[in-house]
């Protein structure tokens, strides 16, 4: 329903993020207060909320969308017509990835995934042991 009416899916977003940021808050702040060096937040709609100057350093994990449309058909089991609806509510992937600090590219397999993500945190961690030694 809230992929096909935009006064639906607001009134939706309404109601849920505030209370989805306030436990997202909470979470990283407890995080914080644990000493956590690195903390990652997987924020599905970033850029559609505004949320990317919230954190320092943004990765998007990027599909085609041939491959995004075959996944939530094979994954979730939509039709076409209800995974081309989501697709086109997570805003434009080509601004998405002009944005990004990192990109990561996800059309191989899950061990190909995991072997891009953890070269991401690899550097991600140089990045801040760097910026804690210049500091």
């Amino acid at each position: 329903l809230v992929f096909r009416d935009p006064v639906a899916r607001s009134r939706l977003e309404t109601i849920l993020h505030p209370h989805i940021r306030s436990l997202r808050d909470r979470w990283l702040e407890a995080r914080r207060q644990g000493g956590a060096s690195i903390v990652v937040s997987e924020v599905p709609l970033l850029f559609e909320a505004g949320l990317e100057d919230e954190f320092d350093i943004v990765v998007v994990v990027h599909a085609s969308e041939p491959e995004r449309e075959r996944r939530l058909i094979e994954g979730r089991k939509l039709d076409k017509e209800n995974a081309r609806l989501i697709l086109r509510s997570q805003g434009d992937p080509d601004s998405k990835l002009t944005r990004a600090d990192y990109v990561i590219h996800n059309e191989g397999t899950l061990d190909e995934l995991k072997a891009a993500a953890l070269e991401v945190l690899a550097a991600v961690r140089r990045d801040a042991d760097n910026s804690s030694s210049d500091g």
